[in-house]
């Protein structure tokens, strides 16, 4: 149906299944648990729980996509958002602080720990796959030796709190933190140079090494960025639910990654983006709370997860694998004289980096 996509009206391309298939599914779960179980599911507090519930995981979703994006894991990112909670609650009920203070100290200590993530990673060479979920490991237990172990609770409540729990419209304020920062990630990785490079690294670093890419420096530079990232929404669940603690982070990393692979398949297939990200979490958010509701069990939303996070790898790493392949396929006839032709007339190193800006943008 869409295979000339040029003889497509653009809305009917943008409709089409392989760009937002997330969307359909989401539709139809919707469907599914309306009849399933109207009385519960069909309330007008439905929408406001799911979006309101979504935040944390959608916070924590988008702070990946950007290792993601330049070929990197972060798999610490479940800790780094336990020991943000842990610090900033260790913060607010033993010292004096003013509320302001408290969370620059802890967006800067979730930077400092994307800094040790950037050094074993890259100054060390270890895999990241391997790397993180090592600091990951050291993180968590700081996370138990600050809070011993312990639910912190005392001096949360008050101001900081308002951060996270004071309502517009009936939403909470971290609805408004999700959208706001989807479109700044949207727009730094779609329209600014440094975002552009960033897919082009992770396409192929190798290639943009070549052309003149500091590498190395983008990639510290997205790990630095997803601790930060994971530190702020450390920060909104604990305004959230008004307590730290020290295992609460860890839950946050599988659906993180289920989102953010399942996201990369929508609106623009086969690259990690944070609008596919955000309608990702809120597929499994709505999946999740109807399963709960059904009383099926508290197991059945991280089967559901799982499926998902499985599901949406296949599905990203076979479009990937679809377009390497179709940008590399051989030509023949007059388009490959053309190509031969260009061989004689390769581009400088300058022109050879606004080339993989160019690449990375299609």
């Amino acid at each position: 149906m869409f295979e000339h996509d040029a003889e497509v009206p653009s809305v009917w391309r943008f409709m089409s299944p392989r760009l937002i298939g997330a969307v359909y599914i989401w539709i139809l779960l919707i469907i599914a648990f309306s009849l399933w179980m109207p009385a519960l599911f069909l309330r007008a507090s439905t929408p406001q729980t799911i979006l309101n519930q979504s935040t944390v995981t959608a916070i924590v979703a988008m702070s990946v996509i950007l290792p993601l994006a330049v070929g990197v894991f972060d798999l610490s990112i479940g800790a780094v958002v336990g020991l943000s909670a842990v610090v900033s609650a260790w913060l607010l009920g033993n010292t004096d602080l003013p509320v302001g203070l408290v969370i620059l100290i802890t967006l800067f200590a979730g930077a400092a720990l994307g800094a040790v993530n950037a050094f074993i990673v890259l100054g060390m060479k270890i895999d990241s796959f391997i790397g993180t979920l090592a600091t990951g490991s050291i993180f968590a237990a700081l996370t138990v030796a600050i809070s011993d172990n312990k639910i912190m609770t005392s001096g949360i409540t008050g101001a900081f709190s308002q951060l996270s729990t004071a309502r517009i419209f009936g939403l909470q304020l971290p609805v408004l933190y999700m959208l706001v920062l989807m479109v700044m990630l949207g727009i730094f990785l779609e329209k600014m140079r440094v975002g552009r490079l960033m897919y082009g690294v992770g396409f192929n670093a190798e290639a943009s090494r070549l052309a003149g890419v500091n590498v190395t420096a983008l990639r510290a530079s997205a790990l630095i960025a997803s601790s930060l990232i994971g530190a702020f929404a450390g920060l909104v669940l604990l305004g959230r639910i008004q307590a730290a603690d020290p295992m609460g982070g860890a839950s946050y990393m599988i659906p993180a990654y289920s989102a953010a692979f399942l996201g990369a398949t929508q609106f623009r297939r086969g690259r990690f983006n944070p609008w596919g990200t955000v309608v990702a979490v809120l597929l499994l958010q709505t999946g999740s709370y109807g399963l709960l509701l059904s009383g099926i069990g508290q197991w059945a939303p991280q089967v559901f997860q799982g499926v998902v996070l499985i599901a949406a790898v296949g599905v990203t790493v076979t479009q990937r694998r679809v377009s390497t392949t179709k940008r590399h396929r051989p030509r023949g006839g007059d388009e490959d004289r053309r190509d031969r032709g260009a061989v004689a007339h390769a581009p400088s190193p300058g022109e050879r980096s606004s080339h993989t800006e160019k690449e990375a943008v299609k």
